[in-house]
């Protein structure tokens, strides 16, 4: 070996022992060194429950009046008397309008005098036919004898007359056909009606229907007087109380079916007003979380559960939301600490530390 190679070498010699020292001086440092060094999260915590899930139905519709009806006049005439205003609430049977009666009080009393001519030529026929309409002539009816006495003197057609026109006194005096507020007064006092003109609309408020639609797919959880809550869409916190009164048998071109809800009480509603309804409908042996507990992890959902002090990703299946709580229906078992708050970002492992308050 030459003299050139052995200085080279002794040169190069203490730089490979240098690059071993500073490699045995990089090794990595466990994980568990690294974790300690983590701060821990500070999460809130619930417990997984396994009980009586109660799903939500919403849907909104409007307010009805369980019994709505427009009052018709029935004949023509002047309307003399109008004796009620907008909004003032009448009884059923109370009298709520007349008509002027002169013509028709005329012709009743044309009718009384027709009916009087056609009874006295009537006795004056039988005058005639004695022992037949005393039963001695056995070969003729005597009752059917008598019948064609009267069609034949006109006092049949007398008696329609008179009942026409007593018919048409009372058609004049416009009666209420149910209690209830009166609504869409559209004719004044003095007005020349005719038959078959709306006098108004009387609205039963004390009793009010909520007609909402529902999917399709939740028509199954709901039944004939279910309770159901009913908030005004005004924002009024204050919510009534319902019952499912019918459930139309029909779905529409959009997939929904009608359901009709009574409330219990009017209270600040009114018809025509737009009302929220929510129907419970309870789910039997599910396991509840808190809707918070959950969060999606590349469109998977994922609860993350408590390890001792650490956090656990757990994928699961998820049932039924009713806005507050979700159903787990697969991935965490009953009584299993969930974690609620700051588990966005939150890792599998991540060193955490629960919050009471």
């Amino acid at each position: 070996m030459s003299i050139y190679r052995i200085v080279l070498l002794s040169m190069l010699f203490p730089l490979f022992s240098s690059c071993k020292e500073e490699d045995t001086g990089n090794k990595e440092e466990p994980i568990s060194s690294f974790r300690q060094e983590v701060s821990a999260t500070q999460v809130r915590v619930a417990k997984s429950e396994q009980r009586s899930f109660d799903y939500l139905i919403n849907a909104s519709g409007k307010v009805e009046a369980s019994s709505q009806l427009k009052v018709i006049v029935e004949r023509s005439g002047y309307l003399s008397e109008l004796l009620i205003s907008e909004g003032q609430y009448v009884n059923q049977g109370q009298v709520i309008a007349r008509l002027d009666n002169a013509d028709n009080e005329f012709r009743l009393e044309k009718a009384v005098i027709q009916l009087r001519i056609a009874e006295a030529d009537l006795e004056d026929r039988k005058m005639g036919f004695g022992r037949i309409l005393s039963g001695q002539d056995t070969s003729v009816n005597a009752r059917e004898f008598e019948e064609r006495l009267r069609a034949n003197s006109g006092i049949l057609s007398a008696e329609l007359e008179v009942r026409e026109a007593k018919m048409d006194l009372e058609k004049a005096i416009i009666k209420a056909p149910i209690s209830g507020k009166v609504a869409d007064l559209g004719i004044r006092k003095g007005s020349l009606v005719n038959s078959g003109d709306e006098l108004c609309e009387l609205i039963s408020s004390d009793l009010l229907e909520l007609k909402v639609k529902v999917l399709e797919s939740d028509i199954s959880y709901i039944s004939g007087g279910q309770n159901v809550e009913v908030y005004p869409v005004s924002g009024s916190t204050e919510g009534l109380s319902g019952k499912v009164k019918s459930i139309n048998p029909k779905v529409d071109e959009n997939g929904l079916v009608q359901v009709t809800i009574i409330l219990s009480k009017a209270g600040n509603l009114l018809p025509g007003m737009n009302a929220r309804a929510v129907i419970r409908a309870p789910q039997n042996n599910s396991i509840v979380v808190p809707k918070q507990a959950l969060v999606y992890r590349s469109g998977r959902p994922v609860v993350f559960t408590l390890a001792g002090n650490e956090s656990k990703w757990n994928y699961v299946e998820v049932g039924k939301d009713n806005g507050q709580e979700v159903e787990i229906l697969k991935g965490i078992e009953p009584n299993e600490t969930v974690i609620t708050t700051n588990n966005l970002q939150l890792a599998h492992q991540a060193p955490v530390q629960i919050v009471e308050n």
